[in-house]
């Protein structure tokens, strides 16, 4: 029988924190993934090739409702970073919280997408110099953390092999997803001289990115290979890696679409053609290569499932990944005109929307108990 006081803790936001102002105190980055898994679902929604009633409204709703959770999970974060300046400072020393700063520039990608597809049709045309400008913020936060966070793993950090998990690239993929949002802001931008900066800038993003992620992705195989899978508590981990091919391939055909046009108005006329070719192959074959990750992945999920996964905000990397690989599916459907695409992105973004419900609810929960609200760069000092 539960006693009055475990059922008045159960209904207490925060029962599990020892003060409110702890939730200030222990966030972290983590949350962010949340944001990330949010926006990507949102404008998959919007970009089935079926007509539902309703569900552009739904998948605007999530933007909104996105951009929402991105405001009040950046002030709580630089609430931390004022409050308690010492302890924040100490992610930059941990081998894992760290890498989640990369979620930060993903998860306002996302929303800037979102100014384009939905903010543009409710708003106007301003939208897409709003868009234009948080895309260099996008951008600048990206290569930031592209290069720092691997600069702390060689100079101060402490990792091995035996650890090593798909997290690592998180920092990396944070550039190729503003590659990809690059690709989407070019045809908005009615200045040729400003598309061709934003593509230009776009592949140097793709490429600052991608072969460093392929790298990491090699050394990964080798890890599980040798050491064979991760701690139950990095579960999700199997499906970061279908994250940067996924992204990857989405660049490419997004980048490809216009650039015909843009290089051309700005005097290489014919290279856009080669770069539109090589975007679709490309992205075909970084798709194929997208299938046998997700494969893996989800026999390696299946694998921990029959041994229990415990839920923390890590789950939030079975939903990302997902999207983009989805949406890139979504692309080669219209791109080539098969319906084979149409169907599988269809399916993907199916599994998207349960997996965001069941993600989702949970973290809902745990965030209203605290339980979720944990800083393991600062646990020590708890003790």
């Amino acid at each position: 029988m539960m006693c009055p006081n475990t059922a008045k803790a159960g209904f207490r936001p925060f029962s599990h924190l020892q003060h409110p102002r702890e939730v200030i105190r222990q966030f972290t980055p983590n949350w962010f993934a949340a944001t990330m898994g949010t926006g990507v679902l949102a404008l998959a929604l919007a970009q089935l090739p079926v007509q539902i009633p309703g569900l552009h409204a739904l998948a605007e709703g999530l933007w909104l409702f996105n951009i929402g959770l991105f405001i009040l999970f950046s002030v709580l974060y630089g609430a931390r970073w004022v409050m308690y300046f010492d302890e924040a400072r100490r992610i930059f020393g941990h081998s894992t919280v760290s890498m989640f700063f990369g979620t930060i520039p993903m998860g306002l990608a996302t929303i800037i997408n979102g100014f384009l597809l939905f903010g543009v049709a409710r708003w106007g045309s301003d939208m897409v110099q709003l868009a234009h400008v948080l895309w260099w913020l996008d951008v600048a936060m990206s290569l930031a953390f592209g290069v720092m966070i691997p600069y702390m793993m060689f100079t101060r950090q402490e990792h091995s092999i035996d650890q090593m998990t798909a997290v690592w690239l998180l920092p990396v993929v944070a550039a190729e997803v503003a590659a990809a949002s690059g690709g989407l802001l070019t045809p908005h931008l009615a200045d040729p001289v400003a598309q061709f900066h934003v593509l230009i800038t776009s592949y140097v993003l793709w490429a600052f990115s991608v072969p460093v992620a392929f790298s990491i992705l090699t050394i990964l195989m080798l890890r599980m290979a040798l050491h064979k899978l991760p701690h139950e508590n990095m579960a999700a981990s199997s499906w970061l890696a279908l994250g940067p091919i996924g992204t990857g391939a989405l660049g490419l055909l997004l980048l490809g679409a216009d650039s015909p046009a843009i290089f051309a108005a700005n005097g290489f006329a014919g290279i856009g053609d080669i770069a539109q070719g090589l975007g679709l192959i490309c992205g075909v074959a970084l798709w194929g290569f997208g299938l046998w990750w997700m494969s893996m992945a989800v026999l390696i999920t299946v694998r921990y499932m029959r041994a229990g996964i415990p839920f923390n905000l890590g789950w939030w990397g079975f939903t990302f990944p997902l999207g983009v690989y989805a949406l890139a599916t979504l692309r080669l459907g219209q791109v080539l005109h098969l319906s084979f695409f149409d169907g599988v992105g269809c399916v993907l973004v199916l599994m998207l929307a349960l997996m965001w419900l069941i993600v989702g609810t949970r973290t809902v929960k745990g965030a209203w108990r605290g339980e979720l609200f944990v800083s393991p760069c600062i646990a020590g000092l708890n003790k």
